[in-house]
């Protein structure tokens, strides 16, 4: 290709590329904003109005990207715009925004103080949307690296940005951690680069050559490869981190780790193992030697996150392990290796986006309304003072053990129908393995995730504690928390809603 080629290759790109360039801009404006304003001009409390800049900048970044006609590869394959991607740059969107909205509406604490969380982080926070929705688009090796750099980056900073020791602490095990896992990654890139000789996952070549590999040396580089995506996802074995992380971080930065970055890695795992040959004529590796190690992997997230959950006292971290065993979840529809299964997992990130941020809302909103920690035998007796809350958890908590009439129960149906039709096909007994107690988990996911409500309809405050204080919670936050539970009954009703959303654009 001419210098000319690649120039108007270039500039045609920029069409689908507004989103991005929009975000970009906004990280920019925010520093700008922050360093002349607040730091020039001595404005004590500029946070609001950044928070507006950056709710107006996602909002519309998600918009725009709905509307955008462009479609197909941008900047000579380095990144593709499909219908998923754009749905998985919505979910993003939408997390942001109500992450920033619910940040926004609970500054003031329970004594009307305002809580200092450094301006800098929705700088943070924008720059990570940016680099998720450059992981959804990203279709080319070195793509995926940058992007998920970006987002790691991103993350240790949300994790670690606050003065409290504990968050020191999370931030750099988070770090150390995402650097075992990137350098993992990035060796088996150069390998997958080495058998291939092209970064390209789209390209013919690419799938070509694997099918010339031996079966054990592709599956090997693979599984490498992969280690920075399971590292996004909280996947077994790169799962270590999350509890750590999410209880060092503020509500929102946990919140928003729980369902943004494992959805667009989500989606790039599916473009790799898609990137793989169905079959080899030589008997080379095919997506067949793939599918056996990671459902090994989906069924060891699914044990781990559950069993672990069990024996959790605090709420943060309970749901962090929750997230390491839904990641399991997600990979079952990956395993399948078929389109329903596909789509499978993209019916529940759609649903997760719900489920996760609400549950996060509302154990943190009740734990305020008692004036205490997110230690969970602190929310006996609140179901009778905050009784919408209680009910939204319920509702939220029962939908992510995947039990009707939840929305929940319609994404696990989806996913585990498609493993066992892909069991059908291949007779893999690591498939029915992973059918059979995957399935049998929701009765371990039923006793952890109902102990919250339990406790605060079941079970009486303690007598030798002082009475539950009266704290006036800021309605917004509570109609955020509470509206974002309604998606859990209603898309059971109406499953079809989140298809016609992926569909239509």
């Amino acid at each position: 290709m001419s210098l000319t080629d690649q120039l108007n290759d270039i500039l045609r790109s920029l069409g689908g590329f507004g989103p991005e360039i929009w975000l970009s801009v906004a990280v920019c404006v925010l520093l700008v904003v922050e360093l002349v304003l607040v730091r020039a001009l001595a404005l004590s409390n500029a946070r609001p109005y950044l928070a507006g800049l950056s709710v107006l900048v996602v909002g519309v970044a998600g918009a725009w990207a709905s509307w955008l006609p462009a479609r197909g590869f941008l900047f000579m394959h380095l990144l593709f715009v499909d219908n998923q991607a754009i749905f998985i740059q919505q979910v993003v969107a939408l997390a942001a925004l109500a992450v920033i909205l619910y940040e926004v509406a609970t500054s003031p604490d329970r004594f009307g103080r305002v809580v200092k969380l450094p301006l800098e982080w929705y700088s943070i926070l924008v720059a990570m949307t940016l680099g998720l929705f450059l992981m959804a688009m990203s279709v080319n090796l070195l793509s995926v690296y940058l992007s998920i750099e970006l987002v790691s980056i991103c993350s240790y900073l949300l994790t670690a940005l606050t003065t409290d020791r504990k968050a020191s602490e999370g931030g750099i095990k988070y770090l150390l951690f995402g650097s075992i896992s990137s350098a993992v990654m990035l060796y088996g890139m150069s390998l997958l680069y080495g058998m291939t000789g092209t970064l390209d996952l789209t390209a013919d070549v690419f799938g070509a050559q694997l099918a010339q590999q031996e079966i054990p040396v592709a599956t090997v580089a693979i599984l490498l490869t992969l280690a920075g995506l399971l590292f996004k996802l909280a996947g077994v074995p790169f799962h270590v981190w999350t509890p750590d992380a999410y209880e060092a971080a503020p509500v929102p930065v946990a919140a928003f780790f729980s369902i943004a970055p494992k959805a667009a890695a989500a989606l790039v795992l599916m473009r790799v193992v898609t990137s793989l040959p169905i079959d080899s004529p030589t008997g080379g590796a095919t997506t067949a030697a793939i599918q056996t190690p990671l459902a090994v992997l989906a069924l060891a997230g699914i044990l781990i996150g559950n069993l672990s959950a069990l024996r959790q006292t605090d709420a943060k971290r309970l749901l962090a392990y929750s997230s390491i065993a839904h990641a399991g979840f997600l990979l079952v529809g990956v395993v399948a290796m078929s389109e329903a299964g596909f789509n499978a997992v993209l019916f529940y990130i759609g649903t997760y986006l719900f489920s996760t941020l609400t549950a996060f809302f509302l154990v943190d909103l009740l734990a305020r309304s008692n004036g205490s920690d997110l230690t969970i035998r602190n929310f006996a007796g609140l179901g009778s003072q905050q009784p919408l809350l209680s009910i939204a958890l319920t509702v939220v908590m029962i939908a992510l053990t995947g039990l009707p009439p939840t929305v929940g129960f319609t994404a696990k149906l989806l996913s585990f129908s498609a493993l066992y039709d892909a069991y059908q096909q291949t007779g893999d007994a690591w498939l029915l393995a992973l059918f059979g107690l995957g399935l049998l988990n929701a009765l371990i996911g039923l006793a952890y995730y109902l102990k919250i409500p339990f406790l605060l309809f079941f079970r009486p405050r303690p007598t030798d504690t002082e009475p539950y204080p009266n704290v006036a919670l800021p309605k917004l936050a509570v109609w955020v928390a509470v509206g974002m539970a309604v998606p859990a009954i209603g898309l059971f009703l109406k499953p079809d809603l989140i298809s016609r959303w992926l569909t239509n654009w």
